[in-house]
């Protein structure tokens, strides 16, 4: 196995770190932690150091298995204060952060079981050719490279359920359009990724309206779900990183890492990196008898069993209504129902057809599997990091930041709050547990001005969703990747730069709305809208014509 420079450089102080663990371990009984116990980094701003650790490490060195594991291990240092034997057990099985625990938990299992059910079906969608079919019909009907790219765009506004959902649906799907026409791996990761949390929490309709609607606290007389809606023109993130995809297509405009990739692309290289994620799923030849129905059917099954596995986790049929179902539903479950079903009537499907014989199914189950392995061990080391993070009170020092910020500076707070909200989310890679711990403390803070409430929640909301989108270390970010077959680190140092830039415009975006809603405490704050979506209209339109100058001026 072949290491990059900077590998090396940390590699060996690793293993002999690793080494001098082990030795210590055996000579050293593991410490407990007792009831009430607390590091010494508790509530300190040294308990955003493990995922500082493990994101720097994983762009530096592009390995994100080991990256993540030394961010998990700082973050057990830190928590056992140095006592090497207490680190171990909390990594492994601490109740709170541990990594058994972490698995155990029955949202993060059933979303691991998702992910292999929704894995096996993609591969029994390859096997009988139904997304080689669909790739030819799409081939005759989707022109150009600007087509597939605007089709993909379009698929991820439709699927807004929910973001994992939409990733790994989206992915399988238009996957085979976007090879066809030459779209880079990288680029396709980015679209489906831009497509699912941006589009879930400005959609009334999806688990994240319903994550919201319930962290409103309840003794503070708002109606978590009314303010949910007024909060969307406010969401200047996800409007404008919509209008930054629809943008960026039609121009054809590519910067930062992702430039590269596209025009690997175009020469026919979709991955530009050696890694080749997925090449045997991806490798499989299909059956002659698939036709486009093989695709279209049990994806249409899947959305349908899907939606309805939601509602029914929210007691939907118990009488609750939909938008109630929906905000008390448990979406991780309602998905492995929904994806349970689907896989059973695909087996109808397919053995009625004649297209697949029982063991070429049979023989998909483990190959599910196989496909989805790098995902879910992403996901697991993601949890067990998220845990880390949680147990060093890393949200008690947030809290304080914003709190401390509320003073003298509620005009610029929207703006403040969703930079934090950046910083948390990206931090520990959960949007919605930036914004569990967000809101109630916005409602504290803004008890006399409704209008700049509004402001100030759309601003945390905005913010966790941009800091999910570019955290390495998000279930959406690891999941977009997935379903697009692309390369994670790929993934994630070629979106950044599109996503920072969507943020810096989005900031100013809160500035101007805090300044409006603080003298006016009234709904003309909405200008702010259409300022920032010209803003980065224009943004975009001025790196475009930059990048058309430079490569006139090389071309001279």
């Amino acid at each position: 196995m072949k290491f990059s420079p900077n590998t090396k450089r940390i590699l060996w102080p690793a293993v002999i770190a690793a080494a001098a663990v082990l030795i210590y371990i055996t000579v050293q009984a593991p410490g407990t932690a007792g009831e009430g116990y607390q590091p010494f980094v508790y509530h300190t701003i040294w308990a955003l150091l493990p995922p500082v650790v493990a994101i720097s490490l994983a762009l530096i060195t592009k390995e994100v298995y080991f990256s993540l594991f030394l961010g998990i291990a700082t973050g057990a240092l830190l928590y056992s204060n140095g006592n090497l034997g207490l680190a171990l057990q909390t990594m492994m099985y601490h109740e709170e952060g541990g990594l058994v625990s972490k698995i155990a938990n029955q949202q993060n299992a059933s979303i691991l079981v998702f992910v292999v059910l929704l894995g096996t079906l993609v591969a029994l969608m390859n096997k009988a050719g139904g997304s080689a079919a669909f790739g030819r019909w799409a081939s005759a009907h989707i022109k150009g490279r600007v087509g597939a790219q605007l089709a993909t765009i379009l698929l991820g506004v439709l699927i807004f359920v929910d973001d994992g959902f939409n990733c790994m649906t989206v992915g399988s799907v238009i996957r085979p359009v976007t090879d066809r026409h030459q779209v880079s791996r990288a680029k396709l990761a980015y679209l489906i990724d831009a497509t699912a949390a941006p589009v879930c929490i400005i959609a009334p309709v999806s688990s994240w309206a319903a994550a919201v609607t319930y962290s409103v606290p309840a003794d503070s007389g708002i109606n978590g779900f009314q303010m949910f809606l007024r909060t969307i023109p406010y969401n200047f993130y996800a409007l404008g990183t919509l209008l930054m995809m629809i943008l960026i297509v039609i121009t054809g405009l590519d910067y930062g890492p992702m430039r590269l990739h596209e025009e690997n692309a175009r020469k026919g290289d979709l991955f530009t990196t050696s890694d080749r994620p997925y090449q045997d799923a991806d490798n499989e030849v299909p059956s002659s008898k698939g036709h486009v129905i093989d695709l279209v059917l049990p994806v249409a099954v899947l959305i349908i069993s899907c939606i309805t596995g939601i509602v029914y986790t929210g007691g939907f049929f118990d009488g609750a209504s939909f938008i109630d179902a929906f905000a008390n539903s448990s979406s991780a479950v309602g998905l492995v129902y929904g994806s349970l079903v689907t896989l059973i009537f695909t087996f109808f499907l397919y053995m009625t057809r004649g297209i697949l014989t029982f063991q070429e199914f049979m023989d998909c189950l483990p190959m599910g599997l196989r496909s989805m392995a790098a995902p879910m061990i992403i996901l697991i080391m993601a949890w067990n990091l998220s845990g880390m993070t949680g147990l060093l009170g890393a949200s008690l020092y947030i809290h304080d930041v914003v709190a401390a910020s509320a003073g003298t500076l509620s005009i610029f707070l929207p703006a403040i709050i969703f930079l934090v909200s950046v910083f948390l989310a990206f931090s520990t890679g959960t949007s919605w547990g930036t914004f569990s711990i967000l809101i109630p403390i916005v409602c504290s803070v803004f008890t006399n001005s409704y209008e700049m409430l509004v402001i100030a929640i759309a601003a945390c909301l905005a913010g966790a969703v941009c800091g999910d989108h570019c955290s390495p270390i998000s279930d959406t970010t690891i999941m977009a990747s997935a379903g697009a077959h692309s390369n994670h680190v790929n993934h994630v140092a070629t979106q950044l730069p599109y996503a920072f830039t969507v943020a810096g415009v989005s900031a100013v975006g809160y500035l101007i709305a805090g300044f409006i809603g603080y003298y006016t405490d009234s709904p003309l704050a909405l200008a702010a809208l259409p300022v920032t979506m010209m803003l980065l209209a224009v943004v975009i339109v001025f790196m475009n014509r930059c990048q058309k100058q430079a490569r006139h001026r090389k071309i001279k």
